[in-house]
């Protein structure tokens, strides 16, 4: 896996860096946890411009961010939650996840769109209540980039580090890699497995 991420940003570039973060928005395959620091990494051996990688991230994340957003803001909430009732399990999302970021959300909706960006399990969330609240497209624009243009400078920017200073940190990257990867698919096993308990 790690050789696949690693093949499919050298090969694509920018367009690759784009393309694992959308990916990792709509349907998390790949924890950003993993791809950026590793986008940073070429960044710091040259292949790649540190801004263009963030750049890059934040505009793949981004249009997973708006994707989700529309989907719930165009059907209402009966349809909306049939829809996570009957196929949120691959999604590992059911509605208890969604009434939790609601509740959040109607506490303060502008900080959670923000922070939400910067947590693992409300990173594709939050833009579900924000479009079932038909929050106004421009703050939830303002927010949702801001979390994610720090979120994506700071794993990025961490890579970029390393992989400046070192010539062979993907001798060290790679199995740590391999290990969010594998941490990443048993999480979603255990979510698959446990799923009937906690939908009762």
């Amino acid at each position: 896996m790690y050789d696949w991420v690693i093949g499919l940003i050298d090969r694509g570039g920018y367009g690759g860096v784009f393309l694992l973060m959308l990916l990792e928005t709509i349907f998390p395959p790949i924890p950003s946890e993993v791809i950026l620091p590793l986008a940073g990494m070429r960044a710091g051996q040259g292949a790649l411009g540190l801004p263009g990688v963030i750049g890059a991230a934040t505009a793949g994340a981004m249009a997973g961010n708006i994707f989700w957003y529309w989907v719930a803001r165009r059907v209402n909430h009966g349809r909306f939650r049939h829809f996570i009732d009957r196929y949120g399990r691959w999604l590992t999302l059911d509605w208890h996840d969604v009434e939790t970021v609601q509740r959040m959300f109607r506490r303060g909706a502008a900080l959670v769109v923000c922070v939400g960006r910067f947590l693992p399990n409300l990173r594709t969330i939050v833009s579900v209540p924000a479009g079932l609240a038909r929050m106004r497209i421009a703050p939830f624009l303002l927010w949702s980039t801001l979390g994610t243009a720090v979120w994506s400078a700071g794993l990025a920017g961490g890579g970029y580090l390393l992989g400046a200073r070192f010539e062979r940190i993907d001798a060290v990257l790679a199995p740590l890699s391999t290990a969010v990867i594998v941490g990443g698919i048993l999480w979603y096993l255990w979510r698959q497995l446990t799923w009937s308990r906690r939908t009762r």
